[in-house]
């Protein structure tokens, strides 16, 4: 007794010995992954060149302002009655909202930078605001739009050069929109680019006002396009779940297509409807252009040359401006959180754009009911513990009837290892006997089955939805748990449902082959090590889950042995 004693104390050394060591373990990779992504932030525009007579830059190399059409002329324009920066700092536009910070280049007009003060880049409070878009001396992901055509200031030749009345600007606090205007002469043309932020909106408002003071007809399209690089950012969301990152966009055969960085290197994509909209995804954010809905629009994605450079934009069709009259050219551009009740008032079937997979048609649903539970409740992981108890609750009888199975196998046990020591030699002769067994106590071994492949669909439309639901990023639920995106920090709860699978399979009848038990045994460990990288809300679904079940399986189990007890 004293040994076994000592024994299981030394065990229980050694585990908490281990435990330790593999928090510090994970403490050391965590730290090494966030010094190996950490690149500079700052953003970095391309060098001024020497200033043209006209005032516009020669474009890059890569040739990547989209054409409209192939005999485009070169732009001929006056100078704005303003000196041009002096640096490339001096061409940054700060404008400040509630919901967003943007850097705007005077040059082209191009948003080169979007942080998201709402959404931080970690959970710390000093932690800076998530940032979304950038350009920086390692990456580029930026929004460009300007005119093409006859007379659009943008093409291979070069890239206008707007004035600003202030560098700074920033929404007031008894304000619900903020404009932003740059002023371009080209000619007797007189062109306002205008940005209009709206209070907590991360949808912003584009628009080009051409004042045609000449006595020519003056004639272009818009364009607006996502720049970016294949870069993947650094997202902590478990192993074995990588998502997606690439552009996607609504085309006339499809709602939603989703093309990598792969497919458009190997072969570029054009579409044109009415409407429509094309996005660059990543994990719970994204950007999207979305043109004018009563126009057709060509949209257009491809690589830039050979570089490892992606645009993906859109093109209108070019309007006339008569001579003494003014035109008007608008799309909007989203850069925030992938909010499918937001997107989806932007522009039609951009809320897919929250890819559930082939089963969004359960996914949806669920996650209407987990809203509306965090509205009436406030926090996520208690409406992710009633949500599993409503769902356990739906499927109650469907369970029942596989527990009830499970129950009279296990009842069955003893009787079934006594044919294994009469018959073991003789398989047919043992498969005859169960059979007849199975027929005379009226059990139906393969009973357990069925009902759990029907819950399958919505155990894994619940596994999508919460893993891409941006509501549970830095979504926290109690104690130890403040970000229910993450893995668990202290690995708790992957013990937890370690144990709870444990307890579960002991309900459970052995399986008579001794290899399947001995694999069904190591069930819980391997299930315990792949959760512990999952995220914390994942997991406390699944344990929840499993502690209703075992609940469930115990109260039919000890029903079903009460009965056997009385029938004796």
């Amino acid at each position: 007794m004293t040994m076994d004693w000592q024994r299981s104390l030394l065990i229980a050394g050694m585990l908490v010995v281990l435990y330790m060591l593999f928090l510090e373990w994970d403490t050391f990779q965590s730290s090494q992954q966030e010094n190996q992504s950490a690149v500079s932030e700052e953003t970095v525009l391309a060098p001024e060149t020497a200033q043209t007579p006209s005032d516009v830059t020669p474009a890059s190399a890569d040739n990547e302002i989209p054409a409209l059409q192939s005999d485009t002329s070169p732009v001929t324009s006056t100078p704005v009655e303003s000196t041009a920066p002096k640096t490339t700092e001096d061409r940054l536009l700060s404008v400040s909202t509630d919901v967003l910070n943007v850097l705007i280049d005077t040059r082209g007009g191009d948003i080169v930078r979007v942080a998201l003060p709402e959404h931080l880049t970690e959970l710390e409070e000093d932690s800076s605001p998530f940032v979304l878009l950038n350009q920086t001396a390692s990456t580029t992901y930026i929004a460009q739009s300007g005119l093409i055509g006859a007379d659009g200031t943008d093409n291979t030749e070069g890239r206008p050069l707007f004035k600003a009345a202030k560098n700074d600007y920033q929404l007031a606090g008894d304000s619900d929109q903020l404009q932003v205007d740059m002023v371009f002469q080209q000619n007797d043309v007189i062109i306002t680019k205008r940005f209009t932020f709206s209070r907590g909106d991360h949808l912003i408002q584009v628009s080009y006002l051409v004042n045609n003071r000449g006595t020519d007809n003056w004639k272009a399209g818009l364009f607006g396009q996502i720049k970016r690089d294949s870069h993947e950012p650094q997202v902590a969301t478990g192993m074995g779940m990588n998502p997606y990152v690439g552009a996607a966009l609504r085309t006339t055969e499809e709602n939603y297509k989703k093309l990598d960085f792969g497919d458009l290197a190997e072969k570029p994509f054009k579409d044109s409807l009415t409407g429509g909209w094309v996005a660059m995804i990543q994990h719970y954010f994204i950007s999207a252009w979305i043109p004018d809905q009563s126009t057709t629009n060509t949209f257009s994605l491809r690589q830039l040359g050979n570089q490892d450079l992606y645009a993906i934009g859109f093109t209108s069709p070019q309007k006339l401006v008569e001579p003494g009259t003014t035109g008007e050219f608008r799309a909007e551009f989203y850069a925030g959180p992938k909010d499918q009740y937001r997107l989806e008032k932007i522009s039609p079937y951009l809320d897919l754009t929250v890819d559930y997979g082939w089963l969004w048609w359960v996914s949806k649903p669920l996650f209407w009911v987990l809203y509306q539970l965090h509205e009436l409740i406030g926090n996520w992981g208690w409406s992710i513990i009633l949500l599993t108890i409503f769902i356990k609750a739906a499927f109650y009888k469907l369970s029942a009837t596989s527990y009830r199975s499970m129950a009279n196998m296990r009842r069955l046990q003893p009787e079934m290892m006594r044919l294994k020591d009469l018959y073991g030699d003789d398989r047919q002769k043992l498969s005859q006997e169960t059979m007849n067994l199975y027929k005379r106590e009226k059990v139906n071994p393969m009973g357990g089955c069925l009902p759990i492949l029907v819950q399958m669909p919505v155990f894994i439309a619940l596994y999508w939805v919460l893993f891409e639901s941006v509501e549970l990023r830095h979504a926290p639920w109690i104690l130890w748990i403040q970000d229910l995106s993450v893995k668990d920090p202290l690995f708790i709860l992957p013990l937890l449902m370690g144990a709870s699978m444990f307890i579960q399979q002991k309900l459970n009848p052995t399986p008579p082959d001794p290899t399947q038990a001995k694999i069904m045994q190591m069930m819980p460990i391997a299930f315990t090590f792949f959760f512990m990288f999952f995220p914390a809300g994942l997991v406390l679904y699944w344990t929840v889950n499993n502690l209703l079940s075992i609940l469930q399986q115990w109260m039919i189990t000890r029903q079903i042995e009460a009965a056997s007890a009385k029938k004796k």
